[in-house]
């Protein structure tokens, strides 16, 4: 073989020789364990929602009357007491414009007011127009109802019994109808079996509108025990958004582990859902203000909640809580329906303008 054959076998030699390194490096490998990937599953809950629930025609229209009132006349516009009890409610009405008091004195005498949906004394009205107010009554028309029968039965001269709690403002409106001793306030049906009446011939009673409709019915029953010629009203005083609140919870409470209700413990009627729902056979209910109220520990070993909502929650806060849950669980969400609403209540002549 000539020289230049055998150069040119070495020069491939020695490059092979240089290429073999990088040949042997190791290749580049996905490192997985050796335990087997398993993909976590959210456990099963049924929601069972709820219906009717939350907003009633009362508390609409008081909202409307609000939002009305700031665009008729501008910020601010004061309101005496809560327009309804509800925190969330509250707080998007302050930010329209308006203002919350307890008293009127808070209110100054050149801006409107508004009174809340639960009603309020005579003495309220009276004094607004004294000082020359513009204001507008938001009292729930199911609440006047009551005024204007305790009026009748006043005007009959008859004693009247008030079946409700005390302190609640939807009561204090009610006895300040009348002068002071005309109304007795009865709570439980302890009372209503001590009481003694001046004279059991003329007797009446009215009942405050966000009652347990079973409790009221007990406390009815003692009345008319031992007065058998106790005036009633007209048509039942409890209201029907109440009345149908109950219903609904009681429909779906013994298919629930777990009951949740959206709403204030300052709210009657919503208070009234979490002790109807554990009367009705739920394991537990509780009351919650929103989805960030909620303890996660409650859920342990439930397969099925309820949801729903008092007269005075906006419906926002029942997607979110069912959104939170449905961030946890798998969740079905199944409505139980017990009738259809359709009560709506017209606007003060002065804001329908």
């Amino acid at each position: 073989m000539s020289h230049p054959a055998l150069k040119a076998m070495a020069q491939r030699r020695d490059s092979f020789r240089a290429e073999r390194p990088q040949q042997r490096q190791a290749p580049t490998y996905l490192s997985f364990t050796s335990e087997p990937m398993t993909v976590t599953e959210k456990p099963q809950i049924s929601v069972l929602l709820a219906a009717p629930r939350g907003f009633c025609a009362g508390v609409d229209r008081a909202i409307q009357i609000v939002e009305q009132a700031i665009r008729k006349w501008g910020a601010p516009v004061y309101v005496r007491h809560e327009i309804v009890h509800n925190r969330h409610v509250v707080e998007r009405l302050e930010a329209l414009g308006a203002v919350f008091v307890e008293e009127l004195d808070d209110c100054p005498a050149d801006r409107p007011v508004i009174f809340s949906a639960h009603g309020v004394p005579k003495s309220v009205p009276a004094e607004a127009k004294a000082r020359e107010m513009i204001y507008v009554d938001a009292t729930c028309p199911l609440v006047s109802k009551v005024h204007v029968e305790a009026q009748r039965h006043f005007d009959a001269g008859h004693e009247i019994v008030l079946i409700g709690h005390a302190g609640h403002p939807e009561v204090i409106g009610t006895m300040g109808q009348l002068p002071p001793g005309a109304i007795t306030l009865l709570e439980t049906v302890a009372d209503a079996e001590v009481f003694a009446p001046r004279d059991a011939s003329k007797l009446s009673f009215v009942t405050q509108t966000t009652l347990s409709v079973d409790d009221t019915a007990e406390m009815v029953g003692v009345l008319q025990r031992r007065f058998p010629g106790i005036a009633a009203p007209h048509k039942e005083d409890i209201c029907y958004a109440t009345t149908n609140r109950q219903d609904a919870v009681k429909a779906m409470a013994e298919q629930a582990d777990l009951v949740l209700v959206i709403g204030s413990p300052k709210s009657s009627n919503s208070v009234r859902l979490v002790e109807v729902a554990k009367r009705a056979g739920a394991r537990d209910a509780r009351l919650v203000g929103s989805a960030e109220d909620v303890d996660w520990r409650w859920f342990e070993g439930v397969r099925s909640v309820g949801v729903t909502a008092g007269a005075s929650a906006p419906e926002d806060l029942v997607k979110t809580l069912i959104a939170a849950i449905g961030s946890r669980f798998d969740a079905r969400v199944e409505e139980v329906c017990v009738t259809k609403e359709d009560v709506v209540f017209k606007l003060p002549r002065v804001l329908a303008e």
